[in-house]
């Protein structure tokens, strides 16, 4: 099993839970096994087209997926997946 933590906003999809448990050969499929637990969530994290929302950020094991290979990111048994929204800063 993967470990994914959810961040505060999408826990209501979640019951409220901050961490949850999903399988999944990559990032995708990570997603699609979500949405089947929790539905909702994959509208949340990927666009109509099924690509992930640029102002959502996925970490496998603390290394952001955009410098892997994406929604193709391999996983494995143990994984830990942090989604992070993109939060916005200025004065």
């Amino acid at each position: 099993m993967i470990k994914v933590r959810i961040p505060t906003p999408l826990r209501p999809l979640t019951k409220g839970q901050g961490e949850v448990e999903a399988k999944g050969a990559n990032i995708e499929e990570m997603v699609d096994h979500l949405e089947g637990a929790h539905p909702g969530i994959k509208g949340r994290l990927c666009d109509e087209k099924g690509e992930l929302r640029r102002f959502v950020n996925i970490y496998v094991n603390e290394e952001d997926i955009r410098f892997l290979k994406g929604k193709d990111t391999t996983l494995k048994d143990g994984d830990e997946v942090s989604i992070v929204p993109a939060i916005a800063g200025g004065n």
